[in-house]
Formats: C-alpha cells, sequence, structure tokens
C-alpha cells in the first residue's frame, strides 16, 4: 500500500503540474507571448479559451484512456497518461512565440493544450482507482486522498517555480517573457522521469486481475461492447449525477487558480511574486483540507462532507469578489486561500465516491467521465466567460455564476446514494 500510495502521488503531483503551469502562464505571458495583436483584454480571453480547451479534451480521453484501462489494465494506462503529459508539456516549453512563427503558434498550442487534456483525462480515474482497488475495506477514503493531494503539490510546485524563475532572473517582464516562463515547463520532463521509475514498479491491482480471471472463466460475465457503452447504458444517473455533483468542485479550484491569478496581476495591479507566493500558501491550505476531508470521509460518509462543501461555496462565492475588489493584499490571500479550503474540503472525498460508484468492468470509464465531464462543466466554462461576465456586469456577476453552481452540485450530491460502505 505504501508503493502504491506514493506512485499514486506522485503520478497525479506531475500530470497536475504539467497542467497548472499551463494555467499559470496562461494569466502571467500567454496574452503577450501567443496573441499580442489582440490587446490585453482580448488577449487574455484568448489565452483562457486555450486553458478552457484541455477540459473539452478530457472526457475523450476519458474515454479513451478507460477504455484500454478497463480491458488491458490500471498500471499500462497510467504510463501512457504520463508519457504523452509529459512530452506534450515539454514541448510547449519549446515552442516559439507569436513574433518567429505567426500565426502557427497559437495554433500549436492549442494542438499540445488538447493532448494535456487528453492526458489528464485518463489519468485521474486511472490513479484514484489504484488505491481504491488496493485499500483495505474502509479506509478507501484515507488511501484515495494520496493521488487527490497530488494536485495541492502540484500547484505549489508551480507557483514556486514561477516565482524562483522571476527571482533568479530579477523578476524583469522582458526576461521573464522572453525565455523565464519556459523553465518550468522544461523541467517537468525530470519529474516525469521519476514518475515513470515509481509506475513501473508497482503491479496491477488486485480487484482488476480477479475481474479478469472472472471472465476468462465464465466468458458470459465479459463484456459484449465497449466499456462507455455499457457504462453510459447501465449507470448514466452516477455519470451525470457524479458530473454534477463534483462540477462546483472544478469551479471553485480553476477560478482559485488560473482566474485569480490573472485577476491579482492585471486587475487588482498585485505584484506578480506577491500573486504566486499567495498561490504557494494557499496550495499548503488546500491539501491539508484535502487531507482532512477525505479521512472524515470514512467516518461520515462521502455525501456529507461534500454537500458542506457545496453549501459553504454557494455562500463565500457572493462575499469573494466584493472582498478583494478591496484591493488589500491581505484579503487577496484570504479571498484564495479560502476558495481552494472549500475546494479541498470536496476534493479529498471524490477520490473514493467515484470509484465506488461503478461496476469493476467499466469502473475507469465511469469514474472518469464523471469526473471529466464536471471539469467541462465548472472547469472550462467559468474561467472562460469571467472576464466578460466582469466586462458586462461587475465582478459580483461572476460570484453569483459560482453560487449557482454550487446550487446544482449540492442538489446531485444529495441525489447520490452513500458509497463508503461499499465491496469494490
Amino acid at each position: 500500500m505504501r508503493k502504491v500510495a506514493i506512485a499514486s502521488c506522485i503520478g497525479t503531483t506531475i500530470e497536475f503540474y504539467d497542467f497548472f503551469i499551463y494555467g499559470t502562464a496562461a494569466a502571467l505571458v500567454f496574452p503577450t507571448v501567443f496573441f499580442p495583436a489582440l490587446g490585453a483584454t482580448a488577449g487574455t480571453v484568448a489565452s483562457f479559451a486555450t486553458f478552457a480547451v484541455a477540459f473539452i479534451a478530457r472526457p475523450a480521453g476519458s474515454m479513451l484512456f478507460g477504455h484500454f484501462g478497463d480491458r488491458i489494465g490500471r498500471k499500462k494506462t497510467l504510463i501512457s497518461t504520463l508519457l504523452l503529459m509529459g512530452f506534450s508539456t515539454l514541448l510547449i516549453g519549446l515552442l516559439p512565440g507569436a513574433s518567429t512563427i505567426g500565426v502557427a503558434a497559437p495554433i500549436l498550442l492549442v494542438l499540445l493544450r488538447f493532448c494535456q487534456g487528453f492526458a489528464v483525462g485518463g489519468e485521474w480515474a486511472g490513479a484514484t482507482l489504484l488505491t481504491a482497488e488496493y485499500a483495505p475495506p474502509g479506509q478507501r477514503g484515507k488511501y484515495a486522498l494520496f493521488p487527490q493531494i497530488g494536485p495541492a503539490i502540484a500547484f505549489l510546485l508551480s507557483c514556486g517555480t514561477f516565482l524562483i524563475t522571476g527571482a533568479v532572473l530579477g523578476d524583469t517582464d522582458s526576461a521573464f517573457l522572453d525565455y523565464g516562463w519556459r523553465i518550468p515547463f522544461i523541467f517537468s520532463i525530470v519529474l516525469v522521469a521519476i514518475g515513470l521509475y515509481m509506475r513501473l514498479a508497482i503491479e496491477e491491482t488486485p480487484v482488476f486481475r480477479a475481474q479478469q480471471k472472472q471472465e476468462q472463466a465464465d466468458e458470459s460475465t465479459a463484456p459484449k461492447r465497449l466499456p462507455f457503452l455499457d457504462a453510459w447504458q447501465e449507470q448514466r444517473k452516477e455519470i451525470l449525477l457524479a458530473a454534477g455533483s463534483i462540477a462546483m468542485l472544478f469551479a471553485m479550484f480553476y477560478m482559485g487558480t488560473a482566474y485569480l491569478t490573472s485577476y491579482g496581476t492585471k486587475t487588482l495591479g498585485h505584484d506578480r511574486p506577491f500573486v504566486l507566493l499567495v498561490g504557494v500558501g494557499s496550495a499548503v491550505v488546500f491539501g491539508a483540507t484535502t487531507v482532512v476531508s477525505a479521512l472524515y470521509s470514512d467516518r461520515i460518509g462521502r455525501r456529507v462532507v461534500i454537500m458542506t462543501s457545496c453549501a459553504a461555496a454557494i455562500v463565500w462565492s457572493l462575499a469573494l469578489f466584493p472582498l478583494i475588489d478591496t484591493g488589500s493584499p491581505v484579503a487577496f490571500a484570504i479571498g484564495v486561500a479560502i476558495t481552494l479550503a472549500i475546494f479541498g474540503i470536496a476534493y479529498g472525498p471524490c477520490g473514493a465516491l467515484l470509484p465506488e460508484l461503478f461496476h469493476t468492468r467499466y469502473r475507469y470509464t465511469g469514474a472518469g467521465l464523471g469526473y471529466n465531464l464536471a471539469g467541462v462543466l465548472g472547469g472550462a466554462i467559468p474561467p472562460l466567460i469571467a472576464t466578460p461576465l466582469a466586462a458586462a456586469y461587475g465582478s459580483i456577476a461572476i460570484g453569483v455564476m459560482l453560487a449557482v453552481l454550487g446550487v446544482v452540485s449540492l442538489i446531485c450530491t444529495w441525489a447520490l446514494a452513500e458509497t463508503k460502505d461499499a465491496v469494490l
């Protein structure tokens, strides 16, 4: 279990580090490097549009990698997602800007971002299944928290590497825009090598091996169609409710990371190093709440913990922008930290909840679909429309949008069955 826990944590850390450095760069440098002709506001919108592309790719990735994860195994599939993410991120770090290759630069950026989203679409479900299917009875929340704290570590690393890069370069805009932002992307290949070593060292999960033996012994129990079709026909309700349940989770996280990074620097005028430092501190808060909520979900259930997060999100969403719009650096730091803390409360239990909802023969596909459809609703749309909403109606409109998503997630979570005592 120790080896599996470490491997799953390192894997999601690397995948989400690659994913998050894109979000940080989209907020800080991509409008200038890849969309210089559009101006500040339109360039920011275009930059976050490329950020959103990954969320559109994630459901497709969950279907493809879910198919292979349910047919040939969790381990082999997770190695594939890791390699795809690693090389896509490396190539973004090496990609020339629009001033060098013109319109080809944003086109290639979108393509590589799609590959990142495609990889993450297959990563999360496999990593959580790895721990959930190994975990002893009554401790799935405890062990499923290891892949869940990977994003917290990744966000800390993402902000930290950009912060260090800026400090080493003297935080000069010209050096940072020319080559400084590329360093975190190129550095990720080192993390990929470490993650690949760890994943090669683990074995396939006992639950999946047992399922394969059963299918070999009795062909009538083997799935006759694609895992996606089986999951959609037999547990469509669970897929859609799971997506609605954690849509708020995605919205709070990506608003609290990518969007507020942009908002803090461009709208509120905070220094880039300060905003990145706030991100580092908030990542610690996010990680701590993820751990505590995952452990508590083994005691009181997954639904209660996630519903608590949804209720808190509804109230906090309406208070967030009036607070940070005061312009106070302390208010901004509190705003980001509480936003990510609310996210962490929901994120801890969902690593056990989604695998527990689905049958073994299509668990990879079902859990991945629910998770990544939520990513489209909560992760792609809010950061993309937040800037136009704020321009048209003021920043309070963003809070209303987040509160509405919180209500949707609260209702969907209430409609789900409790799963903490489910037998995998």
